[in-house]
């Protein structure tokens, strides 16, 4: 249940709350601090809601999929010269969790700052994730909230196994459902020339034609 700031003013209790929330959030950030001691570079580990998530490995279709849709856009974003596509490795720290989308999408106007060294991002404007038995609870219901919260402009998730695409495009502060489907084409709104054939995503032939068209 989601309860505003004008519901908690109400209760007579707001100051006692208020102050078990700083004294929680607090201790969160001492584990938070923990967490960048030992996150390592060939694990996937995030920071959710106070806790260190550490992911199990993939299934093939799962690292298919990635890989597949990684090719095109990150070939795309490189031949048009709009920014820069990360997949699977890169850290975004929001206010209060750190995640590690599986591909994520930044416009020039961000992804000009980075340095080579840098290992913590912002919020970029596409993210996309490859749903698994372990991450669909957090992909569905943590990071949908969040990632539009923080003003992640699009999101996709990725089926592999049932092979469909949803997409969503940020309306406000909420995310809107664009398209949910297994054929067809899907075009990104944060890249308004990036179409493609959905089963691109699932199919390596198929991919390598889309790829040759894109480039």
């Amino acid at each position: 249940m989601n309860i505003s700031v004008n519901q908690i003013l109400e209760m007579p209790n707001a100051a006692l709350l208020a102050e078990r929330l700083q004294n929680a959030l607090q201790a969160e950030q001492e584990n938070r601090r923990h967490f960048y001691e030992i996150i390592e570079e060939d694990k996937k580990m995030e920071f959710i809601n106070g806790e260190i998530i550490f992911q199990s490995p993939a299934k093939l279709r799962h690292t298919n999929s990635i890989k597949l849709l990684t090719n095109l856009l990150s070939n795309f974003v490189i031949k048009n010269d709009l920014g820069f596509v990360g997949s699977e490795k890169m850290l975004i720290s929001l206010t209060r969790n750190d995640y590690e989308p599986d591909i994520c999408f930044f416009e020039k106007a961000k992804s000009n700052s980075f340095k080579s060294d840098q290992m913590q991002f912002p919020a970029p404007d596409l993210a996309v994730e490859v749903l698994s038995p372990s991450t669909e609870k957090f992909d569905r219901e943590i990071k949908f909230q969040d990632y539009a919260a923080h003003g992640i402009r699009e999101y996709w998730i990725i089926d592999p196994e049932n092979e469909f695409i949803e997409q969503y495009f940020l309306q406000t502060e909420e995310y809107e459902l664009l398209l949910k489907a297994k054929d067809g084409t899907i075009e990104s709104i944060v890249l308004p020339e990036f179409k493609i054939q959905i089963r691109a995503v699932f199919d390596e032939k198929l991919n390598l034609e889309e790829l040759k068209r894109l480039i």
